[in-house]
């Protein structure tokens, strides 16, 4: 892509990793930080990718069911495995469904901490 911007937004949620052998398989909680990132190969007609405002809603909406959730409880993770990995995944395929035409979503990144992240990255 050309050009590429990018928003931040934070959900709080718990889960238990299945199958997991360690202290993560037991019930906890993380504030979760969201980076998302779109491009485009032609800015708009007012010379954007898209509205910062416009992705920062999309990214907010893509979450809204998971945040203060207990995350396995919660579709899709009631069957496949709430990791960082899969939210990551999960949130990049809802907002590709937003996004307006012309513009990719190109990767999702996702923390569980300030210094451990998962990314999935689009086409």
């Amino acid at each position: 892509m050309k050009y590429e911007i990018s928003v931040e937004k934070y959900f709080s949620a718990a889960h238990a990793l299945r199958e997991y052998k360690g202290k993560c398989e037991r019930l906890h909680g993380h504030n979760w930080r969201v980076l998302v990132v779109v491009g485009a190969q032609k800015l708009n007609s007012i010379g954007m990718v898209m509205d910062f405002s416009e992705l920062k809603k999309m990214l907010e909406i893509a979450f809204s069911n998971l945040d203060h959730s207990f995350l396995n409880e919660t579709e899709p993770f009631d069957k496949t495995n709430p990791t960082a990995e899969n939210i990551a995944e999960y949130i990049l395929n809802k907002i590709k469904a937003q996004l307006p035409s012309g513009v990719l979503a190109q990767k999702v990144c996702v923390w569980e901490s300030e210094a451990s992240c998962a990314c999935v990255y689009g086409q």
